[in-house]
């Protein structure tokens, strides 16, 4: 008894010590400013201001302007709420599609179960970034709601195999018996028995998965299949990258590619503490 208080206190000083405070701070401004943009964009991000092409930062534009003079500053600001919505929509897609298949699996029978097993590690077999394209190219013209839409139904299979291990190792416990045998449905099962039991094991997995969808809305961009160029977001940021090698504008690259991966680093630094703090409470 003695060693495991001794064990739990130094996991817990361990865990306490890791607590990612930058990165939910970090978040926290960054969503912020992003919802409250109108009030700290010193201009509108879609003025074009040709006198002032790829100026460096100053003081008239904190972070400089880019290729067509638009201040990059309020293109942050402006362009985080897009990218934002895009990552937190499709996570919530995934997320569903996760808990629904995973669930079915987890409660199918073995050949069900292999078969849907077989069905995701297919997917999962397939780069997801070619999986993203296959599908945009599929629906057409790239919108906010597509773009979030194809990221959410490519990047589901890592939490539904999460789910169905979950599942599978409390269908047979008495409650879940007992619901089974007086009737409940699927959709009953899943929402007041198995989702309050699985969440804590995948809330890593969908935290990180904001920061995914980040990045791949990003790449979209920058591979010139994403956004239209007149919407702008983080990843119509990144694409101007390629202009400031060419033209020398440092700026237009670094500045970007810096709140990106900041965002990108914060969010996985969560997801990692969820992780560590989930297994310690199963540990406990």
């Amino acid at each position: 008894m003695k060693n495991r208080e001794s064990w739990r206190s130094k996991y817990e000083r361990r865990d306490n010590f890791k607590r990612p405070y930058f990165s939910i701070a970090f978040l926290a401004v960054l969503t912020t400013g992003c919802l409250f943009a109108e009030f700290i964009m010193p201009q509108d991000p879609v003025y074009m201001n040709l006198a002032e092409i790829n100026a460096a930062p100053s003081s008239a534009h904190i972070f400089g302007t880019d290729t067509l003079g638009r201040d990059i500053f309020s293109m942050i600001w402006y362009g985080g709420r897009i990218s934002l919505s895009v990552a937190l929509i499709a996570t919530l897609i995934s997320t569903l599609i996760a808990a629904l298949y995973g669930t079915a699996s987890g409660l199918a029978g073995r050949r069900v179960d292999e078969f849907m097993m077989r069905g995701t590690e297919l997917l999962m077999s397939i780069p997801n970034i070619l999986l993203i394209i296959f599908v945009q190219a599929m629906i057409g013209e790239p919108t906010v709601i597509s773009i979030a839409v194809v990221i959410g139904i490519t990047g589901w299979m890592p939490v539904a195999k999460m789910v169905r291990s979950e599942v599978k190792q409390i269908r047979n416990s008495d409650y879940i018996l007992a619901a089974r045998t007086m009737g409940g449905r699927f959709l009953y099962l899943l929402t007041r028995h198995l989702s309050p039991n699985f969440m804590p094991a995948i809330m890593f997995m969908i935290v990180t998965s904001v920061g995914s969808a980040i990045a791949a809305e990003a790449t979209l961009s920058f591979l010139g299949i994403g956004l239209p160029t007149n919407v702008i977001s983080w990843g119509s940021l990144m694409s101007l990258s390629q202009q400031a090698i060419l033209s020398g504008s440092w700026h237009l690259l670094i500045i970007p590619g810096a709140v990106l991966v900041l965002t990108i680093i914060s969010i996985t630094d969560i997801g990692e503490y969820l992780r560590a703090a989930g297994r310690r409470e199963r540990l406990l």
